[in-house]
């Protein structure tokens, strides 16, 4: 069993776009939570969340997500991202024969031209995780964020698909 863990912050609109691509592993008894971490949202990011049936964790950040989480492997998303079909069989089929943690290959609508990669910050958890819960509490003793906690972590590939997060807008202030 699984439990997915999305760490939010004002993403309403990504986490039901996320969640939506969830369903059929919920179905298939392969999901067994969803974990929403928030970082201070003020938008209807927990209404989202509660509406959907996940977990919400207002406080403590990802470490407190990861101890609540039930499932033996996590699953980490950005809010917005989509997993393409037949993710069920190939994440099933990884936790079942492997220990190291796992990401998704991107969609090829999905993936970045080369100069773009060049030139832009790479985000740890744009390819998702699939990380033992062991390996994610002992990474979450130092890490403040899921993004801390996934980067420069080796992984294998997944043989499934992920449509990547758009990225994040910086909030800029009024002059």
């Amino acid at each position: 069993m699984l439990s997915v863990l999305i760490e939010t912050h004002n993403d309403e609109e990504g986490l039901a776009r996320t969640l939506a691509t969830l369903i059929g592993g919920a179905v298939e008894g392969v999901v067994r939570e969803v974990v929403v971490c928030d970082t201070g949202s003020i938008d209807h990011t927990h209404r989202v969340a509660e509406h959907a049936g996940c977990h919400y964790v207002g406080s403590g950040g990802i470490a407190a997500g990861i101890r609540q989480a039930k499932g033996d492997w996590l699953l980490f998303l950005e809010p917005g991202a989509r997993l393409v079909e037949g993710w069920i069989d190939a994440v099933v089929a990884h936790t079942a024969r492997q220990t190291m943690a796992a990401r998704f290959s991107r969609a090829r609508g999905s993936r970045t031209p080369f100069l773009a990669r060049v030139f832009s910050a790479n985000r740890a958890l744009a390819d998702g995780l699939v990380i033992s819960k062991r390996q994610a509490a002992s990474l979450s003793k130092t890490a403040g964020s899921a993004e801390a906690l996934a980067r420069g972590l080796a992984t294998k590939k997944l043989d499934a698909e992920i449509w990547v997060a758009p990225p994040r807008q910086a909030q800029r202030s009024p002059r």
